[in-house]
């Protein structure tokens, strides 16, 4: 059994985005592997990143993020993750995987699962560019358990969503572009209040207005 000081430390701590109902777990955007393609692509998702932008490029951000990914490979990440995720459910019952950076490899997604399933009264939401990934994925271990809902976002903005996978998301410029759900965030001062569609199983697609 941890304390939750030593969870946070052998996790690497967790995010609290502003915008969020609760507490999120962020890499590096440097690291991402599809993504650092993308970014160099014009009118792509990730040309303009905002997670390589402000407090996200400060030296001890950096940092932080970089010891994070090197925890992953711990034996006990898992563990530790699931603790204090279930720590801070009195607080809120949602958690968003990375809120910058991205999946890093077939392992690295089966450990969050396997976090999910330690943690079976939270909604989490997984946001990924990462489409080899998560088909490699699908095609050794199966479908996802019913507390997470993986998103696979669309490559370009004004883009059709990914089908292969039954949960998505786009960027567009203008709702009318959007296939089924239109983040209110915009409305909302940037923030998700008390909606929390991206968490929802039933919503297939969610488009979020590009800014």
């Amino acid at each position: 059994m941890f304390t939750k000081k030593e969870a946070w430390a052998l996790v690497g701590g967790l995010s609290n985005p502003s915008k969020m109902p609760g507490y999120g777990y962020g890499l590096s955007a440097k690291d991402c592997i599809t993504g650092s393609k993308l970014r160099k692509i014009a009118n792509s998702v990730c040309a303009g990143c905002y997670a390589l932008k402000g407090r996200y490029v400060f030296p001890n951000v950096y940092q932080a993020h970089q010891n994070r990914l090197k925890s992953i490979q711990d034996k006990l990440w898992v563990e530790a993750m699931a603790f204090l995720i279930n720590w801070h459910k009195k607080k809120t019952q949602f958690f968003r995987w990375h809120d910058s950076g991205d999946l890093q490899s077939v392992s690295h997604l089966k450990k969050i699962v396997d976090v999910c399933n330690k943690t079976k009264d939270i909604s989490h939401w997984l946001p990924t560019r990462e489409v080899g990934i998560v088909k490699d994925y699908k095609k050794k271990y199966g479908e996802f358990p019913f507390n997470l809902v993986v998103r696979i976002s669309a490559t370009m903005i004004n883009g059709i969503p990914h089908k292969f996978h039954k949960h998505s998301s786009t960027v567009v410029t203008d709702q009318q572009f959007a296939e089924n759900h239109l983040c209110q965030a915009y409305k909302q001062d940037n923030e998700c209040k008390d909606c929390r569609a991206c968490w929802e199983p039933r919503i297939s697609d969610i488009s979020y207005l590009k800014h």
